[in-house]
């Protein structure tokens, strides 16, 4: 009994700048949230801080979702199915966190533990904070132009035909007579 051997997993460049993305993130909501708390404090006592305090977590969570969807839709990239795969789970991922946004937009709005005005500025301000992250996390990363790609063998550019020593191009000699009649450089 033979086993074939298993592919080994593909890391795209990608992935490594999405979980630097996700944890300075985390980093700043944290500090967000405790500099929300105090200045929540101050606006309206302890449903102010609550209020910051979620409205730092929510913009978090909205970036964590993207982040998390295009590093599960990765894992495909080996399938012949990835580019509709992951447009498919990035896609479905933005859908979740639109229907998340209004679901949590309508059940916090009556709420009497809730300051709409500081919970909507703390994720106005969160959601700003983490777009100012991706965008210095991205420009600090050095990363080819062109990465994850490579040239295709000759099997599959020409999968018919079977490529022989005898067919590869025969290199000149130097004391060969150049048979060309075109000008000699």
């Amino acid at each position: 009994m033979s086993t074939a051997p298993r592919p080994q997993p593909v890391t795209l460049s990608s992935t490594p700048i999405l979980i630097r993305a996700l944890k300075v993130a985390a980093i700043v909501t944290v500090a967000l949230i405790v500099v929300g708390g105090v200045a929540g404090y101050f606006i309206d006592s302890w449903v102010g801080v609550t209020s910051a305090v979620i409205g730092s977590a929510m913009a978090f969570v909205f970036l964590a979702i993207t982040a998390a969807s295009i590093l599960i839709a990765n894992r495909s990239y080996a399938s012949p199915l990835f580019t509709v795969m992951f447009f498919s789970i990035v896609l479905g991922a933005w859908l979740l966190k639109f229907v998340l946004f209004i679901v949590v937009a309508l059940l916090l709005r009556d709420e009497p533990w809730i300051n709409k005005v500081v919970l909507f500025g703390f994720l106005i301000v969160g959601v700003i904070g983490t777009l100012v992250v991706d965008v210095v996390v991205v420009s600090r990363t050095r990363m080819p132009y062109v990465s994850d790609a490579g040239l295709p063998k000759p099997q599959q550019v020409l999968p018919n035909v079977e490529i022989a020593a005898e067919n590869q191009p025969k290199l000149r000699n130097s004391g060969e007579e150049d048979s060309s009649r075109g000008p000699k450089a």
